[in-house]
């Protein structure tokens, strides 16, 4: 028999939390984070991380196990999920998968295996020298060539990603499309996904206003004790909600120029999760708004029960 596994996606700021809360309330669930930087410890805000009371004593998971220092992969995250998932499901209860990092969660759920490949380090410090001596560009424009499906998911500023993929080709002869194309198409769970989805406009002032009340609860002082420790080179500090304030700290750009800058970046983050979801995942989507969320979560519920009942 397959474990279920209810998987709760959309967007930032769409309602995942509080549904993922109600899920778990109502059929004796556990949640498992789904994102892949709430894993940091001290990077409470930026990530909107949920809180104790919050958590209303539901049990979580892959919250605060990694200093910010440390890096962590799509592997490890693969690892910890399905240790997670096997633990939840042996003592009956349900595991919930809440969260926006839709290839982390894909990974998990599907038994992805490309991360696996052993990493070459003189490759990546060769190809990191290159970014620092002639930027990102080249080597973008050689992933382009090589590999255009996958350039089109990887900005150019990310390096980490943008250097894995060359990596996989480099030592292996193929391109981490391939490696995508080649992964199981079938879940050793029984996921229900389930998609929370909001009008874009709508979407865009919630993403505003949370940012607002980030600051207000103390954002820029979060960002700033991680930068004093001297994290600012870190894998953890290129999250949007944190990246956005190193300009600042370095006195190149204004603090209204840097939560501007936060505010678009996570608009844009959102658009492409929503597209993740509904191109690679099979979700029961559910549109909603602020004024209808609860009334959407009593029919999810329902809709849920039977779900559960054919499983």
């Amino acid at each position: 028999m397959k474990k279920t596994v209810i998987v709760v996606v959309g967007p930032t700021a769409v309602g995942k939390t509080q549904l993922s809360i109600e899920i778990a309330k109502a059929f004796n669930g556990e949640i498992i984070s789904g994102d892949s930087m709430q894993v940091y410890k001290g990077m409470d805000i930026g990530t909107a991380k949920i809180t104790m009371e919050e958590m209303q004593e539901i049990p979580h998971y892959m919250l605060d196990i990694k200093e910010p220092n440390e890096e962590f992969s799509v592997a490890d995250f693969q690892y910890n999920v399905q240790k997670y998932i096997d633990d939840i499901s042996d003592h009956n209860h349900i595991p919930i998968i809440a969260g926006g990092s839709g290839l982390y969660i894909q990974a998990a759920l599907y038994n992805y295996n490309f991360s696996n490949q052993k990493r070459d380090t003189t490759l990546t410090k060769r190809l990191e020298e290159r970014i620092v001596n002639e930027g990102s560009a080249p080597l973008y424009n050689y992933l382009k060539e090589i590999d255009p499906q996958q350039a089109s998911k990887v900005h150019p500023n990310n390096h980490r990603r943008l250097i894995r993929a060359i990596e996989i080709y480099e030592t292996t002869g193929m391109t981490m499309s391939e490696y995508q194309e080649n992964q199981e198409k079938e879940s050793p769970y029984n996921p229900i996904f389930i998609g929370l989805e909001m009008d874009r406009k709508l979407l865009y002032n919630r993403i505003n206003e949370r940012i607002d009340r980030m600051m207000e609860n103390g954002l820029l002082d979060e960002v700033r004790s991680l930068f004093n420790s001297g994290f600012s080179t870190c894998q953890s500090m290129r999250a949007i909600g944190y990246k956005e304030f190193i300009p600042y700290f370095k006195g190149e750009q204004s603090l209204e120029e840097s939560i501007e800058q936060l505010k678009q970046n996570s608009r844009r983050y959102a658009k492409r999760q929503y597209t993740w979801f509904k191109n690679k995942m099979n979700v029961t989507w559910y549109s909603l708004t602020p004024s209808t969320i609860n009334e959407k979560i009593r029919n999810i519920l329902e809709d849920l029960a039977g779900m559960l009942e054919e499983k």
